[in-house]
């Protein structure tokens, strides 16, 4: 049995792309998954599977788009993957409300990202990872999910510090 982190891309957003997470759990369980937890509204699931990563997210995404009637990406990561991108942050982590990881649905081969008015706000590419450092906020950076997969064209979906660890935290308890 493997472990999964899922991240869904752009729910509960401002009123869209609605799914209550009992709702989702109930879902995922019937799927077959075991140990489901999700964490906070935003998109973030905790489970056990015997399918890979790309079965895994196939699964997912179709039963949403069946049961709620809208797309949303997800993406999988495994504990280890997810460990390596933790400590793989090139940046201070001393304020994490400044501190985020992007997770791009596929490896890029990029490096930079030409985009403009990024003032202070730095990032690093790194395969499946952008790793943010935006001391204006995350509120004032231009460096946002659209901005990244218009760059990168790729699906990307991004955590603070905070939620990252905490479903490190969550995928290693199960």
């Amino acid at each position: 049995m493997k472990t999964y982190i899922v991240l869904l891309r752009g729910i509960n957003v401002s009123g869209k792309n609605k799914i209550p997470m009992a709702d989702l759990r109930k879902i995922l369980n019937d799927l077959g998954f075991q140990n489901v937890q999700t964490y906070i509204q935003s998109g973030n699931i905790i489970l056990n599977s015997q399918e890979t990563k790309v079965e895994v997210c196939n699964k997912i995404h179709h039963a949403i788009t069946s049961e709620f009637g809208f797309e949303i990406p997800v993406i999988a990561r495994t504990p280890k993957e997810w460990e390596e991108m933790l400590e793989n942050y090139p940046f201070t982590q001393e304020n994490e409300k400044i501190v985020a990881f992007t997770i791009l649905e596929k490896t890029t081969s990029e490096t930079v990202m030409e985009i403009k008015g990024i003032n202070e706000d730095q990032y690093q590419i790194h395969r499946d990872v952008v790793y943010l450092y935006c001391p204006s906020g995350f509120g004032k950076t231009k460096l946002t999910n659209a901005a990244i997969e218009k760059k990168l064209n790729t699906t990307a979906t991004t955590r603070n510090l905070k939620t990252t660890r905490k479903l490190l935290q969550l995928a290693k308890e199960i």
